[in-house]
């Protein structure tokens, strides 16, 4: 698959400034000021996070009132109940807030729930608000939800239940009468950050409540892995607040993770210190597996356990969910992939849609991104579900799937989503008009240019401008996400060694040459690229930066990510 090459620009001043404060190499001044890092201060904050930078609790809104109604619900011995989403950033949200309630508060008289995928859906759920009312519970703190839940939280005040909503998503045109909302992105919030995700926002509750009750706020900084996790899955921007506990909780779970992270960790077989990377492609398929294969409740319990022994028991049934989902994934992936390239018309369409009765509903999501992966435009993946056809959507870089879907609304029994993924379902009827306008709608609002994958390149550098001092400080620039992307490069006119190979009929080996100086890399499933380097002509790279051990020596070696002709002109390099 083509790619297109965005070598980014930069405001010359600001880089000049900077580099004039900093006193070290221009395109690593380059690659901070992309970053909106325009000063000393800025780069000192950067690259040395502190928690003394976290903000007040305080500034968001509501804050006062949801501190007011908890307390209020210690001093009257109310029972609670904490209610997630089955993902990551759900699951680890109810295991940090619950931790911390089961700290201050009288283990009887608080429960947590998660609504399971498939019987109750997304979100705040009318099974899960009976189950607090026939439980005696009175409050509700639910996390990483309840925004959009307007008549369930309306359903729940007239069973005497009374919500406490710590959400992250935009809110829709009305908001539900909770006792408090603490979501920084609703209306009149002028709390600084506004990219917490779900468990981010019960941190800052919890926060602010060991401050109203005097305590210790170390007890907040508990759980911090678990938070770093919940940003990294999440995949929320990896700056500000963000950066700053995700730094820290990496800290943890590299140096003293928590009996949960340490289980999968072990169970992953990771000797070597993880990266933000690490997490997002390791630990968080395990914990998303439960929920989609079975059901998430397991994946609190493990965060809260404390046992070593118990702590692995879960880690191992997240596990095996994990292999169950991989297998269900690599299955219909290949016959989505059938079904693609048996289709004669598919070619000459800006979307794909797919359907097949018996898939599991629980990897279509995943099924829509792998596919994007071999066909570069806007995804749908359906199956049955019940009476209906339900599945999930997925984007490309820049275009608004979420309206696409909205424009074919007459089609569908319901739908959600955002910019980039979303979920619907229709009749089985309707399967195949909506394809056909969803189809019509793609192609008549995409931009040409948004099918063919970008490549967003930081800044050009020379084979001689590669070092251990640039590699330092690469490092120190993690952990990458969102805003804070790991730097890619790109070098032109190289020359291949006649060294070059294929490894494993699937994986390019690169031994290329600039000005005399030879750097090795690895370019993983780029075997196609091979003919580039047999021509004798010179080529370009781009490439990330990493290192390579091999029988106890370390080299730097090019993450290659793609190849190209020098004489080829772009307008995009």
């Amino acid at each position: 698959m083509k790619r297109r090459w965005n070598l980014l620009q930069c405001d010359e001043r600001k880089l000049n400034e900077l580099q004039s404060a900093l006193k070290v190499n221009r395109n690593i001044c380059k690659m901070l000021v992309q970053r909106a890092i325009f000063s000393f201060e800025d780069a000192k904050n950067f690259f040395r996070p502190s928690l003394s930078r976290l903000h007040d609790p305080w500034l968001m809104k509501d804050m006062d009132k949801a501190v007011n109604r908890i307390t209020k619900a210690f001093d009257t011995k109310e029972k609670i109940l904490v209610f997630g989403d089955y993902d990551v950033d759900g699951t680890t949200a109810v295991a940090v807030f619950y931790s911390f309630l089961s700290e201050i508060y009288d283990n009887a008289l608080s429960d947590f729930y998660i609504p399971h995928r498939y019987r109750e859906g997304y979100g705040v759920s009318k099974a899960g608000i009976d189950h607090a009312h026939a439980t005696g519970c009175t409050l509700i703190v639910c996390l990483d939800c309840g925004i959009k839940s307007t008549e369930l939280i309306a359903y729940a005040s007239t069973l005497g239940i009374d919500f406490i909503v710590c959400d992250h998503h935009l809110p829709g045109n009305e908001l539900p009468k909770a006792a408090a909302i603490l979501n920084a992105k609703q209306p009149a919030c002028n709390y600084p950050f506004k990219e917490l995700c779900g468990c981010g926002v019960g941190f800052k509750f919890i926060s602010a409540i060991a401050q109203r009750l005097g305590i210790d706020e170390n007890i907040c900084f508990k759980n911090i892995d678990l938070i770093a996790t919940a940003i990294a899955a999440d995949i929320v921007p990896m700056n500000g607040e963000n950066r700053i506990l995700a730094y820290y909780g990496l800290k943890k779970i590299n140096q003293n993770p928590s009996p949960g992270i340490k289980a999968l960790k072990e169970l992953a077989k990771i000797v070597k210190e993880m990266t933000i990377s690490d997490v997002v492609f390791v630990i968080a398929p395990r914990v998303n597996a439960a929920g989609r294969m079975d059901d998430a409740k397991k994946a609190v319990q493990l965060f809260l356990e404390k046992d070593p022994v118990k702590a692995k028991e879960f880690a191992e049934m997240l596990h095996v969910d994990n292999t169950d989902r991989r297998e269900a994934d690599s299955s219909i992936t290949k016959e989505a992939l059938a079904i693609i390239e048996a289709d004669e018309l598919h070619a000459a369409r800006k979307s794909s849609v797919v359907f097949k009765e018996h898939w599991h509903k629980g990897v279509v999501g995943i099924v829509a991104s792998r596919l994007i992966e071999h066909h570069y435009r806007p995804t749908i993946v359906l199956t049955k579900s019940g009476d209906y056809v339900a599945g999930s959507a997925r984007s490309v870089a820049g275009f608004n799937l979420y309206e696409a879907i909205y424009a074919c609304r007459e089609h569908l029994v319901a739908y959600g989503g955002h910019f980039a993924a979303a979920g619907l379902t229709l009749t089985p009827e309707n399967v195949e008009p909506f394809a056909k306008m969803f189809d019509e709608v793609v192609s008549s609002t995409i931009d040409e240019k948004l099918l063919t994958p970008e490549i967003i390149i930081d800044t050009e550098i020379n084979f001689a401008e590669i070092n251990e001092k640039l590699y330092h400080i690469i490092c120190q620039m993690e952990p990458f996400g969102p805003e804070n992307m790991r730097p890619v490069f790109i070098t032109r006119n190289l020359m291949n060694t006649g060294q070059s190979k294929i490894l494993k009929e699937k994986h390019l080996k690169l031994i290329a040459q600039q000005d005399g100086i030879t750097i090795s890399g690895i370019g993983f499933n780029l075997h196609h690229l091979f003919p580039l380097l047999e021509t004798g002509e010179p080529f370009d790279v781009v490439y990330s930066l990493d290192e390579n051990e091999w029988n106890g020596n370390k080299t730097i070696q090019l993450i290659i990510l793609d190849i190209r002709p020098t004489a080829e002109v772009s307008n995009n390099n």
